[in-house]
């Protein structure tokens, strides 16, 4: 019998990255249009960067290589940690439910990592 092959799909990681992707979207659209090429355009570039990057990471075959797409994933999380601080600020939208969905995604960067660090 063979093995199950999983893919960047079947990441509960992925999904809940790609999840909080669907919802800046759905919150950017009530932003002030002279943000379209400011904030809007550059929150949802580093949201997507999020399970972009996982993915890529995920078809990567060494451990290092994982990590290393991975860690680039984590870095625009954190920049877009950022963006829901200045959005809140600037009081374009309650990120209320965006910052809670993100401290989860990141919760689960850090044990995902972790565990690939250990088999390093």
């Amino acid at each position: 019998m063979g093995e199950k092959t999983y893919t960047f799909e079947d990441l509960l990681l992925w999904q809940k990255a790609h999840q909080f992707v669907l919802d800046v979207y759905k919150v950017t659209e009530q932003f002030p249009k002279e943000e379209l090429y400011g904030l809007t355009s550059q929150i949802k570039r580093a949201s997507v960067s999020i399970p972009a990057n996982i993915a890529e990471g995920c078809g990567r075959r060494g451990d290092k290589d994982k990590l290393r797409f991975y860690n680039i994933s984590r870095a625009s999380l954190l920049e877009v940690k950022y963006f829901l601080i200045l959005i809140h600020d600037l009081q374009y939208a309650d990120t209320t439910r965006l910052k809670v969905q993100l401290n989860e995604i990141e919760k689960m960067f850090y044990s995902y990592t972790k565990k690939i660090k250990q088999n390093l």
